[in-house]
């Protein structure tokens, strides 16, 4: 992996994002206000599961509010992840946090979708099952576990010690 990272950092795309000052910082800014509003779409859909908030609510109406928000935030913090990966391919393809963030991401995404598409047809005042409520909070445990893991990447050999070596 660090031949092919070791690589695409010497690519005219990384060069240039690499040679530009600001654009690392503003691009990080963007992936993390884009991490908070798909956080916050992700959180109020899976209170409303556990009966937190907008209980007077059908489900299928909390999904269609919070949801646009989650997936147009998804394909934003895409876009400026897949450019970060591009500028700083060797930080990043050889993080741990990085690795475990990537497949926790494609579970909270995968769990995400699977839980609205279950969910959408259950009636208005019907309780959610025992499961629905228990993957409601543990997506709510995995998505806070995406945030610390990509914070996690500046501080790889801190966090995973020799794991990350």
């Amino acid at each position: 992996m660090r031949e092919l990272a070791q690589w695409l950092q010497s690519t005219s795309a990384s060069e240039t994002i690499q040679s530009i000052s600001w654009l690392i910082p503003l691009i990080q800014s963007i992936h993390i206000v884009t991490i908070g509003i798909v956080f916050v779409s992700s959180l109020m859909i899976a209170l409303r599961v556990l009966g937190r908030m907008r209980a007077d609510e059908p489900f299928a109406e909390v999904w269609n509010r919070f949801a646009p928000w989650m997936w147009t935030g998804l394909a934003i913090m895409a876009v400026t992840g897949l450019t970060l990966v591009i500028g700083e391919p060797v930080r990043e393809f050889t993080a741990v946090s990085f690795w475990v963030k990537m497949t926790l991401l494609a579970i909270g995404v995968t769990g995400t979708a699977l839980l609205g598409h279950s969910l959408k047809p259950v009636a208005m005042g019907a309780k959610f099952s025992a499961g629905a409520r228990t993957g409601a909070a543990a997506l709510v445990v995995l998505w806070l576990t995406v945030i610390f893991l990509g914070r996690a990447i500046a501080y790889d050999v801190e966090v995973w010690g020799s794991l990350a070596q």
